[in-house]
């Protein structure tokens, strides 16, 4: 097996596969949109499910030393020390958020949401009765930020929570201690409760350091639920376990998480998810260097062809969001990409309004589908061009 896990398969190997990247286009699109590597499994990972289907393990789950075991990556990764027992197993970040926010708000409360956003915030939201209030990021040369005077202006309006996504997604932002600092400041002051999705945070680049919202010293952090998963770093989304992971003052509202909840999890999402915590570091590090050398590949790459193309190096994730309104594409450039192109990006409309001319594009894949993708959109624009 290659030290870097991004180069283990073929695109045919690749096209044998059942998830839904693979399965959503024709066999000649190449996809790189949702949230999905091209990787095999952590050794480590491999060998836990295996011994697993051996002794027939498949029953309801339990969340067992999954807690303990993210406990001990969280203190050597952050230096936050978290409290296992307090800790609840849930299915997925995603109902982890919806369970969260049952517990903490009513129908009709204001939940704020960064824009863009991944899209799953917005219909789950509107499901649960919330009302949800997009504040834009801004964005500068330097990248974006969270614009703490917009964040104010809604906090001041009522909202009862905000969904904070750290690291960012679609940007790849990873925001600062002082940044959160202030959102905590913010929050205690408008008494606004923060629920922090941070999924990505394992896969935080170079140059960049994740702080859980809940290790700050406010109380804020203190009355904060983050959300945390295996599932993005080792590639184990279809295997369904993540943990809510409350701040000291926030424990009794986890602790309402009914255990139906947690038994919706999947057994075999915990065994792999404690086996990628761990036992799973070394591989996260050879594919943090090559997600890392992908991303600066595909930085020259845009320069070289797409040079219309904005784009802000990610500090977190395998996903890249580009800015293609100065490309003439209209709202939806994924569109132009598929169709003329044969290549799946995310569109970036579905990252709502602030997403109108973007695209976010996967680069957790081999350097050379990274390289026949930026062709194949260089292409799409000379076939699309009357000229």
């Amino acid at each position: 097996m290659p030290a870097d896990p991004l180069t283990a398969y073929e695109l045919t190997d690749l096209r044998e596969r059942h998830s839904v990247k693979w399965r959503e286009y024709p066999s000649d699109v190449l996809p790189m949109w949702v949230a999905e590597m091209d990787t095999p499994l952590a050794e480590p990972v491999a060998e836990a499910l295996t011994r697993a289907i051996g002794r027939g393990d498949t029953g309801y789950a339990a969340a067992g030393l999954l807690p303990e075991a993210f406990a001990d990556f969280a203190a050597d990764r952050y230096g936050w020390r978290t409290e296992p027992d307090a800790m609840r197993l849930v299915p997925d970040v995603m109902s982890g958020i919806k369970e969260v926010l049952e517990i903490i708000s009513v129908p009709g409360d204001q939940v704020v949401v960064n824009t863009p956003g991944y899209p799953p915030f917005f219909y789950w939201l509107e499901r649960i009765g919330r009302k949800v209030v997009r504040n834009p990021l801004a964005c500068g040369p330097d990248g974006y930020r969270i614009d703490l005077d917009l964040l104010e202006r809604d906090f001041a309006a009522g909202a009862r929570a905000y969904l904070l996504c750290s690291p960012h997604n679609p940007t790849g932002r990873v925001f600062t201690r002082d940044e959160l600092l202030a959102v905590a400041d913010l929050a205690d002051r408008y008494d606004v409760r923060i629920v922090a999705d941070e999924i990505h945070a394992p896969l935080t680049h170079p140059g960049a350091r994740h702080v859980p919202f809940a290790s700050l010293d406010a109380p804020a952090a203190a009355r904060s639920i983050v959300l945390a998963s295996a599932s993005k770093a080792w590639n184990l989304a279809g295997l369904k376990a993540a943990l809510a992971v409350p701040g000291p003052d926030a424990r009794a509202d986890v602790a309402l998480i009914h255990e139906e909840v947690s038994e919706s999890a999947g057994l075999f999402g915990v065994i792999a998810s404690e086996a990628a915590f761990t036992h799973g570091r070394p591989w996260l590090a050879d594919l943090l260097a090559g997600l890392d050398a992908n991303r600066r590949l595909l930085g020259d790459l845009l320069k070289a062809h797409l040079p219309g193309v904005g784009h802000h190096p990610p500090q977190a994730t395998y996903l890249a969001w580009l800015d293609c309104r100065a490309l003439g594409l209209g709202d939806d450039p994924a569109e132009t990409f598929l169709r003329h192109g044969r290549v799946a990006l995310s569109p970036g409309p579905n990252f709502g309004p602030a997403g109108h001319g973007f695209a976010r594009l996967n680069f957790g894949t081999s350097p050379d589908r990274v390289t026949e993708a930026v062709r194949r959109m260089a292409a799409a624009l000379e076939a699309a061009d009357p000229r």
